[in-house]
């Protein structure tokens, strides 16, 4: 089991960052969950707030009492609390910043959801495909949720011709296997990297650096 970085806790929660691979929630078939490692790492029971994907890094707020994680989970899902991330898209989108809406069906009901994103660098990289040098386009996007639905990025950016490398469900699959043949890209890669909350009346910004770099161009 892996020590999970702690940014902040104070006596209602810990803010933390989740490394990429580890379910937030245990279940049948998963060894290891942040519920579970967590608790084990702290030493008491810790209660969710909000969740990422198993392959999404980063910042995470996660309850130390079901009476703080009752707060902050109607805090988090508020426009009270800032979330920002960073994708790595395969593609490019139409404009450099923007808004995306687009309703998401989710348990049978459709739900607005909300997107906003700014294009923050774009580049080429190259591959051979029997000694033919072909080039793929890849853009870095952070966006920021207006709403919270499940896997709303994903899903946007999918939308926009400009799906996440690595993005097998909502993604390129054909366009993953050359991902992961030539730039050993092996999952999605997306991270929570900035939260911005409201502790003691004011507010708080925790922010993690971009960990992507090492697929960027040199």
């Amino acid at each position: 089991m892996n020590t999970i970085q702690i940014l902040y806790d104070d006596e209602e929660i810990f803010v933390i960052n989740k490394p990429a691979g580890l379910a937030v929630q245990g279940g049948q078939g998963i060894k290891h969950s942040l519920d579970v490692d967590f608790s084990e790492q702290v030493g008491h029971k810790v209660y969710l707030v909000h969740r990422l994907d198993k392959d999404t890094c980063g910042l995470m707020i996660v309850a130390k009492n079901a009476v703080a994680a009752n707060k902050w989970t109607q805090l988090i899902g508020s426009k009270i609390a800032k979330k920002e991330y960073i994708a790595l898209c395969v593609g490019k989108m139409h404009a450099k910043s923007g808004v995306i809406k687009e309703n998401l069906t989710q348990h049978g009901q459709e739900k607005s959801a909300i997107t906003n994103y700014t294009v923050e660098k774009q580049w080429k990289k190259s591959y051979l495909v029997d000694d033919v040098q072909k080039e793929i386009d890849f853009s870095q996007i952070r966006l920021v949720l207006e709403t919270g639905r499940m896997h709303q990025i994903r899903i946007h950016l999918a939308k926009q011709n400009c799906p996440i490398a690595g993005d097998d469900q909502h993604g390129n699959f054909k366009i993953n296997k050359l991902l992961k043949k030539h730039f050993k890209i092996k999952r999605f890669l997306l991270a929570s990297v900035r939260l911005t909350i409201p502790i003691n009346e004011k507010d708080m910004v925790f922010e993690i650096e971009n960990p992507f770099l090492e697929y960027e161009i040199n």
